[in-house]
């Protein structure tokens, strides 16, 4: 194990024996920090918390502290961290909630999951924010500064440009790509790309480079494409009869049922707003 002599270890902290902690990392109690992780000067290391194997944590991060939630009363909620990911300088994570029901826009929702869950494979970049109880999934890139309320879903190779905010109880479905400085108070739909602010919001397409990237079929792409023509190009459809027509033409294509089937499981409504088609 090696750690630098002026950091500060709480004695029921559990190192791993090939974890380094760099100059004055504070890491308190409960936390559990797996094989090969590296832990940057200065970071700050609350628990409960369960770190994964091969984690990189930046100079100044500060991860497992306190939600910054009012009706938080030093609930043991946790935060657990999966294996390889990459948290970068003066990043913050907060561990969960405990959960109550609360008045959310379509009725009363569940909250609080009790812990705040980071998949695999994530590059989460400075100065980036994930608050309480969110959950991110896996290979998702978080670019410098985004900031994520409670509550929030990012699914899996989501990828999300810089300065971007998203509202809490908000879903970002797979394969999504946001342009950066993007405001999002709905849920974003799979497999698109989109930028924007509210109602300068603006889907372009569908992300055909992160599909290609990750081997989706050319099949699958084009069925993609043709729900996406149906669900977001016929603005005389309401959306019931949008997703209808789409999901008679899904076929055995996952992805284009995977869409549909966002829009059906959404709470907060979907982001459907598009720009002109030859953009």
């Amino acid at each position: 194990m090696n750690i630098h002599p002026t950091a500060i270890i709480d004695p029921n902290t559990e190192l791993h024996e090939t974890v380094e902690v760099g100059p004055y990392a504070v890491i308190g109690p409960g936390v559990r920090v797996k094989a090969g992780c590296r832990i940057g000067a200065h970071c700050n290391l609350s628990g409960p918390a369960v770190i994964g194997e091969d984690n990189r944590i930046g100079p100044f991060a500060t991860v497992g502290a306190p939600p910054q939630d009012l009706k938080h009363q030093g609930e043991p909620t946790e935060l657990i961290i999966g294996n390889n990911n990459v948290i970068r300088e003066y990043v913050s994570i907060h561990r969960g909630t405990i959960k109550r029901t609360v008045n959310g826009t379509s009725g009363k929702i569940a909250s609080g999951l009790g812990r705040t869950i980071i998949g695999d494979n994530n590059l989460i970049m400075a100065y980036g924010h994930i608050a309480h109880d969110c959950t991110v999934g896996n290979g998702v890139v978080m670019a410098n500064a985004v900031t994520l309320a409670g509550h929030v879903l990012i699914e899996d190779r989501a990828v999300i440009g810089g300065l971007t905010a998203i509202q809490q109880f908000v879903r970002v479905g797979t394969f999504t790509y946001i342009g950066g400085m993007s405001g999002l108070s709905k849920d974003v739909p799979p497999y698109i790309v989109m930028a924007g602010v509210r109602k300068q919001m603006r889907i372009s397409g569908i992300n055909q480079v992160g599909l290609r990237r990750a081997g989706c079929p050319p099949v699958n792409i084009r069925k993609l494409q043709t729900i996406f023509k149906i669900i977001f190009r016929n603005p005389e459809l309401l959306l019931n009869e949008a997703l209808d027509q789409a999901s008679a033409q899904c076929g055995d294509c996952p992805e284009a049922k995977r869409l549909v089937e966002f829009f059906q499981t959404s709470r907060q409504g979907v982001l459907r707003q598009v720009g002109p088609e030859d953009e």
